[in-house]
């Protein structure tokens, strides 16, 4: 596919770098020459200096003969400006990031004025994603499909826990009920374990289990799975805007830590129920002060990395009962992060980019078998994949058995009228299957590619 992005921020270099990789045709367009020039040394896309929001450089970028622009520039306004241009010039799907929370409803009602196939909030996102991981402190990531029916869970095996040791094949006996191991990661490594796969410790394990079944699977496993009550955010951000917001609403006693004045002003009046401290969150004191260290949950989202695992690993070192939650922007050095005792890391610039390219994905099918939910594990080395099953093909109504699979893939559960099959080779796919694949081949759109 063709695809233009609008803006060279950390956002749009992530979104297009993975759907560079992901084989498209991609065209970056920003105003500042250093931004361009560092996605243009590292990616195969073409660069173009200019204002995107207007329609001589989009004509420049070739509008017309493109598939899908994406808005991503700083300005909420300038990117639906640019979707409503970009429509108008032709092109079939526009995507644009909207950030303000003052916008969020106005735009769902007004996206067919606008001619807006997607709005995106990033920092939306990345709270829903977070307070997940405040729902389950025993997981180091947790991701919900076939609408909310199926959750995958990933946690971090140590030496006491049961399954640590233990071949896969052995390990029902200990899971038991619907829970079946899909993904391990070791040294930057990541399998897809057969059943003589032995687990050790400090090994990260993906599980997909039906939900509602999280909690018991963390107390099985035996990590800690007491919910958050008791939440701190580091950082008055945007993010820690909305994640504050869903916290309080399900219960949770949250504080905001935010040294600037005038942000916590602004925090203060728009939540209600939050306590906001005017402090610097790097006082080691302070933090002391407000009793971090009996937290159950502490999440950073400051200015800068530096400060999010600075920060990260005191309070760890202060209070191991808590979750910590710590937000990186740069994408660098996974393996050097990897290695420090941190719980869960979020990145929303790589969330995002996950975001458009399932949506790119389900723009891609063939026979109507969409990309519905993504979960991209170890810096993409392998996907979790569901698919929607909305016509006939060479995989439906055929045994699983039969079906001519490619290599490093499984076909790991269906959901089929809100019940969930942990399949067999005597199962077959049928239409309106929601079908979860696990792989280690990148770019698969269409459930038909699961075949050789």
């Amino acid at each position: 596919m063709n695809i233009i992005i609008v803006g060279c921020g950390r956002v749009g270099r992530s979104i297009a770098e993975q759907l560079n990789e992901e084989g498209h045709s991609v065209t970056v367009i920003d105003e500042r020459y250093d931004a361009l020039e560092r996605i243009a040394d590292t990616q195969n896309v073409m660069a173009i200096q200019g204002n995107g929001a207007t329609y001589t450089v989009l004509h420049e970028a070739g509008i017309e003969s493109a598939d899908l622009l994406i808005a991503v520039t700083a300005t909420d306004e300038l990117n639906l400006y640019t979707c409503l241009l970009a429509k108008n010039a032709g092109i079939g799907s526009t995507i644009a990031r909207v950030r303000n929370p003052e916008y969020i409803h106005d735009v769902e009602k007004i996206k067919g004025q606008l001619k807006l196939t997607l709005a995106i909030n990033p920092e939306y996102t990345c709270a829903s994603e977070i307070s997940r991981l405040v729902k389950f402190p025993g997981a180091v990531k947790i991701s919900s499909f076939a609408k909310g029916h199926v959750d995958f869970i990933k946690i971090r095996l140590n030496e006491s826990t049961p399954i640590s040791g233990k071949k896969v094949a052995d390990c029902a006996s200990i899971l038991k009920g619907k829970v079946r191991i899909v993904f391990v990661e070791r040294d930057g490594e990541v399998y897809i374990p057969n059943g003589d796969f032995v687990m050790q410790a400090n090994d990260m394990v993906s599980f997909v289990a039906p939900s509602g079944a999280a909690a018991k699977l963390l107390k099985t496993l035996g990590t800690i799975s007491n919910k958050g009550r008791s939440v701190f955010i580091l950082g008055g951000s945007k993010i820690g805007f909305y994640l504050a917001k869903i916290l309080h609403e399900a219960g949770v006693n949250v504080r905001i830590i935010e040294k600037d004045p005038v942000r916590c002003e602004e925090l203060s009046d728009n939540l209600n129920g939050v306590m906001i401290i005017n402090a610097d969150a790097m006082d080691e004191d302070m933090l002391l002060s407000e009793h971090i260290d009996r937290a159950d949950g502490v999440v950073c989202l400051m200015n800068t990395d530096e400060e999010n695992l600075l920060a990260s690993l005191y309070v760890k070192r202060v209070n191991e009962r808590a979750k910590v939650i710590t937000e990186l922007g740069n994408l660098k050095f996974s393996s050097v992060v990897d290695t420090l005792p941190l719980d869960s890391v979020i990145r929303p610039k790589q969330l995002t980019g996950e975001y458009i390219a399932r949506y790119v994905r389900g723009m891609q099918n063939t026979v109507g078998n969409n990309v519905e939910t993504m979960y991209k594990v170890n810096n993409d080395r392998a996907e979790a994949l569901e698919f929607i099953v909305r016509d006939k093909s060479a995989v439906t109504s055929v045994p699983l058995a039969q079906l001519n699979l490619k290599n490093d893939l499984q076909i790991v559960c269906i959901s089929r009228g809100g019940k969930l099959i942990m399949p067999g080779g005597n199962d077959t796919i049928e239409l309106g299957d929601r079908v979860i694949v696990i792989t280690k081949h990148k770019g698969l759109a269409d459930l038909k590619d699961i075949l050789r």
